[in-house]
């Protein structure tokens, strides 16, 4: 692939994209299959552990530290990545972003041990960080205001649909092929998007104010979750007082302090501490670290245990997280309708009692599990609760942040998000007593199951308590003009993003 156009000189405003002229649809095909790059990958490499451990002879750390070693840098830079877009031109982050994650995923592919493969996942962290603000910034940027909402809207439904069938592909692909093709799969998929970003799609920066970005910020919160990451990590085999443990815990603590401190006293933070000056903000951070902490760790035991406690296929481990999928595609727009006529407490503190009795239902799972009735349909009762959940959730963060601050407000969302899901997966083989080699070991992984199932229902529930007592009842109804989540909203290792209201759109120069 060849290296992306240098960041041009600001010109006079090019014509803004309209609905149903043919660039504005190669413009919305080159974000949604740039999005589904990323939604599709978060599931498929969960399905392919068993198979990348057998084939690399991983032990536990090394398989957590495959999805940890993306996750952190994602969740580390993923702010970042966004004000280097508006810094740098949308388009031309966005196609580094790109070119970053499949050459990073050829890596994956070829990878010759499991250490060269968390190295080159921790690459396509990096890339994904870059590409994942941009999908739907460029959209924002390029549609004229009267189109922009019908844009957003086919960029959601399409990526849902994307984050949908990703389950089903994902374990297709590693059923009748290699755990490999799982990475290898994203070559053709970020050519295309490549060059159809480079044809079709116009760059566009907002006018800068020339303050610097916050690259010591983001140097420390990397330091920090990388830290506690590897702290949890170890603790599953040695004792809280080993230097790997409390000596690592201790440095996050450090850090994290240095980090708090630099945020407050930069002129222009990786994540403005007014924001938490909101109990309503707190709360509902607090509550999405708790549910996507749930997630993460059942999304990356569910497909272990299904294939190696219960010997199903890929494609069935696959199968499985459909109906999570789906009904948040299917169904997030009317919930998102519901909370505007109800408020948000009610759907946030139901959400999480559903989805807990949804993983309650699972915690009996073993080798002779009936698919259906011990798979799918709690499956079913969890994505529902989800489902009712992540709009309202979603719509109480934007309500409660400033008015010049929305933007701001859901990328940090989504960073905890994110964050939580790291460090629920660095923390399953302490919860589950896991260690060594024993997410190979079919007995281990079935008993280790249910106790990280039963985490996963006290997480839910204390996220439904903390949503009753936290959020007022009509908090979460958006004020008029406020940015929105997405309507079709199926990825499920973050929020949707906001949605921008047309008056709070920066000036944008294009080439």
């Amino acid at each position: 692939m060849s290296r992306p156009d240098p960041a041009p000189a600001a010109t006079g405003p090019e014509e803004p994209l309209r609905w149903g002229e043919a660039r504005a649809r190669w413009v919305l095909g080159a974000t949604v299959l740039g999005a589904a790059l990323t939604f599709i990958d978060g599931t498929v490499v969960n399905l392919a552990l068993p198979h990348l451990a057998e084939d690399l002879g991983a032990g536990s750390q090394s398989l957590t530290w495959v999805v940890k070693g993306y996750t952190l840098a994602l969740a580390s830079l993923v702010l970042l990545g966004g004000a280097l877009g508006d810094r740098l031109g949308r388009r031309r982050t966005y196609v580094v972003g790109v070119v970053g994650f499949a050459a990073a995923s050829l890596a994956c592919g070829l990878a010759p041990s499991v250490e060269v493969l968390v190295a080159a996942r921790v690459v396509q962290g990096v890339a994904a960080a870059l590409l994942t603000p941009g999908s739907l910034a460029l959209l924002q940027a390029g549609f004229a205001p009267e189109d922009r909402s019908r844009a957003i809207g086919a960029w959601s439904g399409l990526t849902g649909v994307a984050g949908a069938i990703g389950p089903f592909l994902g374990g297709w692909i590693i059923e009748v092929a290699d755990w490999r093709w799982a990475f290898l799969v994203n070559l053709p998929v970020a050519a295309v998007v490549v060059v159809v970003t480079r044809r079709h799609v116009p760059e566009s920066r907002p006018v800068g104010d020339g303050a610097p970005l916050d690259y010591p910020g983001a140097g420390l919160l990397v330091v920090a979750l990388g830290t506690l990451t590897f702290a949890l990590t170890a603790w599953s085999g040695a004792p809280f007082l080993d230097l790997r443990v409390g000596g690592m815990l201790l440095a996050s603590l450090v850090v994290g302090a240095v980090f708090l401190a630099v945020e407050h006293r930069s002129s222009s933070p990786l994540v403005p501490t007014r924001l938490f000056g909101s109990r309503v903000f707190v709360v509902a951070n607090l509550a999405t670290f708790l549910v996507y902490a749930a997630l993460g760790a059942l999304f990356f035991s569910l497909g272990l245990v299904l294939q190696v406690g219960a010997g199903r296929s890929p494609l069935a481990a696959g199968l499985a997280l459909m109906p999570v999928t789906l009904l948040m595609l299917l169904l997030s727009g009317r919930v998102g309708v519901l909370m505007e006529r109800r408020g948000a407490r009610l759907p946030m503190a139901l959400g999480p009692l559903l989805a807990a009795l949804g993983v309650g239902l699972l915690t009996t799972l073993d080798a002779d599990v009936d698919y259906v009735s011990g798979v799918l349909l709690p499956m079913t009762v969890f994505g529902a609760g989800l489902t009712l959940l992540v709009t309202p959730l979603t719509a109480t963060v934007l309500a409660a942040a400033p008015d010049d601050a929305v933007g701001l407000a859901s990328g940090v969302n989504n960073a905890v998000a994110r964050t939580s899901g790291l460090l629920a997966v660095a923390a399953v083989p302490l919860v589950a007593g896991l260690g060594g080699t024993a997410l190979t070991d079919p007995e281990r992984v079935v008993a280790g199951f249910g106790a990280v199932a039963w985490w996963c229902v006290g997480l839910l529930l204390a996220a439904s308590l903390l949503a009753a007592v936290g959020v007022p009842g009509r908090s979460g109804t958006l004020r008029k003009g406020a940015e929105r989540p997405a309507a079709h909203h199926c990825a499920t290792s973050a929020p949707p993003p906001g949605v921008r209201p047309v008056a709070e759109q920066e000036p944008f120069t294009a080439s």
